[in-house]
């Protein structure tokens, strides 16, 4: 299938829609999830085109990949988290719900269940936790 120019992550890179920005380098870009499933869950997306890890470069994986675990290290921090999920879906089959790889940071507590999806968060508490994890990242 080919990829969607006017998807939800690529407006965003293009800055026709608004995100959270907590961090941004030459390959990827990280922002709050909107509907977040836990505080600090955040999404890391490569800058350039791809639907999902089937037809990405091994380069977009490997610098979305590396994001991805510096954003885990973050959010941990941010949060006291005692562990981090890193979700990744493929295809609507798989539960993509938006057409441009994107891997899913989510701080996670003991005995603390994920949250249902779908739910919007607050924008001024999800600039609070992008607060905190700017400020992690910071001191990393």
């Amino acid at each position: 299938m080919a990829y969607d120019n006017d998807n939800i992550f690529a407006k965003i890179l293009r800055g026709e829609i608004p995100s959270e920005k907590l961090y941004e380098d030459d390959e990827t870009y990280v922002f709050m999830d909107i509907m977040p499933r836990a505080e600090g869950h955040c999404l890391i997306i490569p800058k350039t085109p791809c639907r999902n890890m089937l037809d990405a470069s091994d380069d977009q994986l490997t610098a979305c990949l590396r994001t991805t675990r510096l954003m885990g290290h973050a959010v941990m921090k941010a949060f006291g988290a005692g562990g981090v999920t890193v979700q990744q879906f493929n295809e609507g089959v798989g539960g993509q719900e938006v057409f441009h790889l994107h891997y899913h940071v989510l701080p996670r507590h003991e005995g603390v269940s994920l949250r249902p999806p779908g739910k919007m968060e607050d924008m001024a508490v999800l600039k609070a936790n992008a607060d905190k994890i700017r400020a992690a990242l910071a001191g990393m």
